[in-house]
């Protein structure tokens, strides 16, 4: 089968015309840094021989011309390299932002914050002077060459300097990489650790596991600061070797020169030029060792990204299908969760209808919370379908099918921004529909209380609120624009009598207006509310059909 390509390989491709005219305006550039020596050159050999201040005038005006237009180029370059480090952001970062939404519920092991790390680490070596090293690198053997055509002596020392310097890099590689890696690796986890950490931060404190914490935390932190002290260590000792090259290649070159000078081999002009073209031949190999921490970041965060990207299903583009008017179809479903080896819910059929209100009760762990991420398309059934209106879930465009179910899970999360923002889902606000759900979720007279009303800042996860009225914000959110069909898990766990009320005329009001609602809860005051019920047992619907009967069955009462 042919290998698909990634979107980040695709984007850098889109990207390469940019950098295509950075490679073009360095040629130029790199002609430019003849100026400054061959200026030298003139002054040496031409304007002091002959004394003449019209050579001294006319060479001078020349050369401050030319490196005018060399501090231009550089600038433009320099922008370029922005402006294409923008572009790249441009045209990864959302689709990014997406596939990690995607990536969470198919493969939580994969995903990750570091994932936009890695963009942006991408993005800032394509914007920085890592990449202007590699443009002046090519450069390198021409410079030699310009030294060799001076003198062979002086070309012979210019390229043992280059080569010297090479393998300084190459050996900053080999002695650093294994420490890098695996200081990035602890680092991703130790900050994997903080935040999640941080998120628990109620539990933590009030169960005192702050010092135990601290102390993985600190162990996974002092690991990595361990190898990457390491890898700075290794790659500081050769840096300074670098430089200490560079700059006893400078001196060797200048007495080298001078002894040519004396034997009339060379002039003293050539002398002080060919110092001048050897320091830029060896400045981007210098500049590659000093950088080499980039390079191997970026080129982690390369291989990090393209797994992210290699593992993501095909999206494929599908048809805008009509309003949906919420019959809701499961066939010969099995379920099972991302990255785990048993299947949680078996062989399981089932009609739902508009108008009704369905009960879906069981024993802990039979795989109710699962069957309810699969039925809102969180979760691909491992066999089986999902049909909404008698079309896949697969068929559907999530961003399409979304506005019409009201989805309530059990681990109930708010977004930071503002109530009205939450209920209505991040779009844009409707004060008339977002009142409405509110009014009918019975949270419009809490929210009021509240010191902003519906423009409160509810903070992360909904801190500034109580569990009580985060479900109820919750249940407004699902309720928001009259969804056809409503899910809701576990939907009157942390609601009073008043609370619980409010949710079961909120439930008959939906199921009044045509909706099909499904909820998972075992009290008998919202089980009141049901048409129906289903009963699941070990992933499997033992029980389905009308309430009383099948409450009956299983020895309840009305």
């Amino acid at each position: 089968m042919k290998k698909k390509r990634s979107l980040l390989k695709d984007t850098l491709s889109r990207c390469g015309s940019s950098l295509g005219v950075v490679i073009f305006f360095s040629l130029f550039i790199n002609l430019l840094m003849f100026v400054a020596p061959l200026h030298m050159l003139q002054m040496y050999d031409r304007v002091l021989v002959s004394r003449s201040e019209v050579t001294l005038v006319v060479l001078t005006g020349l050369a401050v011309g030319l490196l005018v237009i060399y501090g231009l180029l550089e600038g433009v370059r320099a922008r370029i390299l922005v402006r294409t480090g923008l572009k790249f952001d441009h045209l990864m970062s959302e689709k990014m932002f997406d596939i990690l939404f995607e990536t969470a519920n198919r493969k939580p092991s994969l995903t990750s914050v570091q994932a936009v790390r890695d963009v942006d680490n991408i993005r800032e070596f394509i914007g920085g002077g890592a990449i202007v090293a590699l443009c002046d690198a090519p450069w390198v053997p021409i410079f030699i060459a310009v030294c060799f055509f001076l003198h062979p002596l002086l070309g012979v020392i210019s390229l043992i300097g280059a080569v010297m310097v090479f393998i300084l890099a190459a050996l900053n590689e080999w002695s650093t990489r294994a420490y890098l890696t695996e200081a990035n690796a602890l680092s991703i986890n130790a900050n994997s650790y903080a935040t999640t950490s941080l998120y628990n931060s109620e539990i933590v404190k009030a169960m005192g596991m702050i010092a135990g914490i601290r102390r993985r935390w600190s162990k996974n932190r002092n690991e990595m600061l361990f190898y990457q002290a390491g890898a700075s260590d290794r790659a500081g000792a050769i840096v300074a070797g670098s430089r200490f090259v560079r700059m006893s290649l400078q001196v060797i070159i200048l007495a080298a020169g001078g002894y040519l000078a004396i034997q009339d081999l060379i002039t003293p002009g050539t002398m002080i030029a060919a110092s001048i073209i050897m320091g830029r031949a060896l400045a981007p190999v210098e500049l590659a060792v000093s950088q080499w921490k980039n390079f191997v970041s970026v080129r982690q965060a390369y291989q990090r990204t393209e797994v992210l990207l290699q593992n993501q299903p095909d999206r494929t583009e599908v048809m805008d299908l009509p309003e949906p008017k919420g019959i809701l179809e499961v066939h010969d479903l099995f379920v099972q969760p991302p990255e785990a080896n048993e299947v949680v819910v078996s062989n399981l059929s089932m009609r739902l209808s508009p108008g009704t209100i369905t009960g879906l009760i069981g024993p802990s762990g039979c795989g109710k919370t699962s069957l309810v991420k699969a039925l809102v398309g969180v979760w691909a059934p491992a066999r089986g379908v999902v049909r909404y209106d008698g079309a896949s879930v697969n068929n559907w465009n999530s961003e399409k099918l979304g506005p019409y179910i009201g989805y309530m899970p059990q681990s109930i999360e708010l977004f930071s921004g503002t109530v009205a923002e939450n209920i209505a889902r991040f779009q844009e606000v409707d004060p008339k529909d977002v009142v409405a759900a509110s009014k009918q979720a019975g949270v419009h007279e809490l929210i009021l209380e509240l010191p902003n009303g519906y423009d409160t800042n509810i903070g992360i996860g909904g801190a500034a609120l109580s569990g009580g009225q985060k479900q109820r914000v919750a249940l407004a959110r699902a309720l928001y624009k009259g969804p056809k069909v409503i899910i809701l898990d576990e939907p009157n766990s942390n609601l009073d009598a008043e609370g619980e009320k409010a949710l079961a005329d909120a439930l008959q009001n939906a199921k009044k207006n045509g909706a099909t609602v499904l909820f998972i809860s075992h009290r008998p005051s919202l089980l009141a509310c049901a048409d129906k019920i289903a009963v699941l047992n070990k992933g499997r619907l033992v029980k389905f059909g009308n309430r009383d009967q099948v409450l009956q069955e299983l020895g309840g009462k009305k």
